[in-house]
């Protein structure tokens, strides 16, 4: 390598580390605040010492300089001579300054009127004189500037590179593993001033890591995928081969058996024996074939899954990577309030995928800002309660499983359900009626409604009108959840679930007549097989008792739009959890739980549909289609919600005509939900010999029945003058215009599609109509 292009490559390797290292600097400079002082200290005096000699070193005299004055306040600071907050306060502006020189090296390399003005600052802070700004060595060449990740109130975006970490090379001094910044890639291990390495030297030691692509690396994610689906599918056609060869092998000793019964002359007796011995021979062949071959394919696959989880562990970045601007973010919003607050953060090393960091970032920046502005109360007001003045902020981090939980709790004022209600009904998104019959839990819950702030006037700092729902939004987009607790007057406290890797995802497929559907296994509580006497109404709403609660009983194919119901008398069910809530939904069968790896949805058929999150190729051919649980849990809480009784007035006997039971038990529900009365027919022969004999102030009725379909029931009722008055109200999972047209051609009132079938639709409808 030339000189010009070792000097470029310098450059561009102390713009990456010192990035990195100025965020530690900051991070140790809040530290000087805390008990932790004298050891934040010594690590904020060894970063500065090297950023300085590593400037000055390549001719970076503006850098170097203020280094050098913020050594200086370290030091005053240090000895009692300067205040602790002041010193901290002008360290961090000196931090932004250097952040500013690290982008445009031309100015670091001559300096500025805010370097020297920043400089001027810290020594009036330290009582030093102003240092010399150095000799002035400007290089040959300077790269284009890189971007690192400035401090400010918004946490560093997400980077566009990652890194791949490398063994440590025997003379790499140990040092810890850089954090990703943009764009990625670390530097040798850097040199103190008074031990620089010659150029030649330096560049010799071996990076502990590399810059890849993340297009690279997720291009090689659903490369890993697809080909442990392929492997899968070698598996199953290893399977079907050596059941082949077990038929052949079969087929062999029926011929053998029929040539011993036969009696034929001995040229051919000695004919059939040479076959006999060649078809032992083949038998023996194939079944070594058969062995190796699955051996083989067994051991392929091992490797493609180990392959798998290292590239889905590649993609994985330590969260550290945003968790690290959070305590200067959260000092400096608790400053324009005069509130003191300690964040402490646990376990920020642990990974998260890339794809996902800029979502966990925007969610957590927005949880932080409402723990300062709405959570913790004044130092005056604290100590009043009995508290310590400083209020404390806990950004907590574990792993269950293929789960990730960030908790962050506050020891704030909590939530006042009363106030929140009055917002809501201030604010028209409930009635006082509603309002007042809401429970605890569903009170705190109103934070996520869109638009919902208990803030007279927006300001910048409370998000200017962008509420929790946005955040409830963006991770429920990546498969989680999010659940709050809160105590009135002790803190509040909220919990993201969600995946920590999004390349390959554990899966229960179940089966929705010919089709495979794919629930993710961490929503998965559990299977099982529904029997009648455990079906039970709760509040108009058909549940089940699963471990001693009560839990919403749906059937998982009508609520997604599909035909009819399950018909079983036991039929198969899952148990999926979402945040607090619970549902059994009942489905056709079981397949499997496996590994796959999770695409978008292609095309228009299945973009933006609802309950759906993406698709997975199975090994047979078929493609999976994966349930998103959030959505499906909303529509299932939708249908459960009690809904006050109808006016006695206004109380309806209904016949509800389905020929599935889970069908007509969801459906039924709906309407007993309303206040109305229900009666059943498996038909439409059953039902119109019921509307002959009896009085019906409604009729809801299927499309696809035996005997005598919804369309045919619905034209023979209206040509019926004693019963033609009475409403007749289709629902189908037939959605198209032409079958709409079909039914409101054979006289329905009107026409609902099961997929869309909810509570207040339903209500509207009958409203209408009655």
């Amino acid at each position: 390598m030339d000189t010009e292009a070792l000097k470029k490559s310098l450059l561009k390797k102390f713009q990456e580390v010192t990035a990195d290292r100025l965020q530690k600097i900051q991070l140790g400079v809040i530290d000087l605040e805390k008990e932790t002082a004298d050891q934040a200290a010594d690590d904020v005096a060894r970063e500065l010492h090297t950023m300085k000699g590593e400037a000055r070193m390549l001719g970076l005299a503006a850098i170097g300089q203020l280094a050098h004055a913020a050594e200086d306040v370290l030091r005053a600071e240090r000895e009692g001579k300067t205040a602790t907050e002041t010193a901290t306060d002008v360290m961090l502006r000196a931090c932004d300054v250097l952040s500013d020189l690290i982008e445009d090296l031309d100015a670091a390399h001559t300096g500025t009127s805010v370097t020297e003005e920043m400089v001027k600052a810290l020594s009036e802070v330290s009582g030093h004189p102003v240092p010399a700004l150095g000799p002035v060595r400007k290089p040959a060449a300077q790269p284009p500037p890189a971007a690192p990740p400035k401090p400010a109130v918004q946490a560093p975006v997400a980077p566009p590179a990652a890194v791949v970490q490398a063994p440590v090379p025997a003379p790499a001094p140990a040092q810890a593993t850089p954090r990703v910044a943009e764009p990625v890639a670390v530097a040798a291990p850097a040199a103190k001033e008074e031990e620089a390495p010659s150029a030649a030297k330096s560049n010799s030691i071996a990076d502990r890591s590399i810059r890849v692509n993340v297009e690279v690396l997720d291009s090689l994610g659903l490369l890993a995928g697809d080909l442990l689906v392929e492997s899968a599918r070698g598996r199953l056609r290893s399977t079907e081969t050596a059941q082949l060869f077990e038929r052949f092998s079969r087929l062999g000793d029926r011929f053998l058996r029929i040539s011993e019964d036969v009696d034929v002359p001995d040229a051919i007796r000695a004919e059939l024996e040479r076959a006999e011995a060649d078809l032992h021979m083949l038998r023996d062949d194939a079944f070594r074939f058969v062995r190796r071959n699955g051996d083989g394919i067994n051991t392929l696959h091992g490797n493609l899954a180990q392959l798998a989880d290292h590239v889905a562990e590649a993609r994985l970045v330590p969260l550290s990577t945003v968790f690290d601007a959070f305590p200067r973010a959260v000092r400096d919003i608790a400053k324009t309030q005069n509130k003191e607050v300690d964040l402490v953060i646990e376990n920020a090393d642990i990974g998260v995928d890339r794809s996902m960091l800029a979502d966990v970032r925007d969610a957590l920046v927005h949880l932080l800002r409402n723990a300062v502005d709405h959570g913790l109360e004044s130092p005056d007001f604290r100590q009043q309660m009995g508290k310590p003045a400083q209020g404390r902020i806990r950004i907590r981090v574990r792993v269950d499983g293929d789960m990730l939980h960030i908790e962050v709790e506050d020891d704030g004022r909590g939530m006042d359900t009363e106030r929140l209600k009055q917002v809501a009904i201030n604010k028209r998104l409930l009635s006082p009626v509603q309002a007042a019959a809401l429970s605890e839990r569903e009170a705190i819950e109103l934070i996520f409604r869109p638009g919902f702030s208990t803030r007279e006037q927006v300001s910048e700092l409370s998000g200017r009108g962008v509420g929790m729902d946005v955040v409830k939004r963006k991770v429920e987009t990546l498969g989680g959840s999010v659940g709050v607790q809160s105590r009135q007057g002790r803190g509040t406290t909220i919990t993201l679930r969600l995946p920590q890797s999004l390349a390959l995802m554990k899966v229960l497929l179940v089966r929705l007549g010919d089709d495979v559907y794919g629930m993710p296994a961490a929503d998965v509580v559990a299977v099982m097989r529904i029997k009648p006497d455990d079906r039970m109404e709760v509040f108009g709403t058909l549940a089940v008792r699963h471990r001693g609660k009560p839990t919403a009983l749906v059937a998982l194919g009508p609520l997604l739009g599909l035909n009819g119901g399950n018909r079983f008398d036991k039929p198969p069910a899952v148990v999926v959890r979402h945040g607090d809530d619970y549902a059994a939904l009942v489905v056709d069968g079981f397949v499997d739980e496996r590994e796959v790896a999770v695409k978008p949805c292609g095309g228009e058929f299945l973009k933006g549909a609802p309950f759906i999150a993406g698709t997975a190729a199975l090994e047979d051919g078929r493609i999976a289609v994966l349930l998103h649980v959030p959505d499906i849990m909303t529509e299932v809480r939708r249908m459960a919600r009690p809904v006050t009784q109808a006016p006695a007035s206004r109380r309806l006997r209904v016949l509800l005509v389905d020929d599935s039971p889970i069908a007509r038990a969801t459906e039924g529900a709906l309407v007993k939900a309303l206040g109305h009365s229900v009666e059943e027919a498996q038909d439409g022969e059953e039902a119109y010999v019921k509307v002959q004999s009896n009085t019906y102030d409604l009729i809801l009725t299927d499309v696809q029945m035996p005997k005598l379909d919804g369309f045919s029931l619905t034209r023979r009722l209206k040509g019926t003058p004693a019963v033609a008055r009475i409403p007749v109200i289709i629902l189908s999972s037939l959605a198209s215009p032409e079958d709409k047209r079909r039914g409101l051609d054979a006289g329905a009132d009107a026409y609902l599609v099961k997929g869309e079938l909810g509570v207040e639709i339903l209500a509207q409808s009958i409203d209408r109509l009655t």
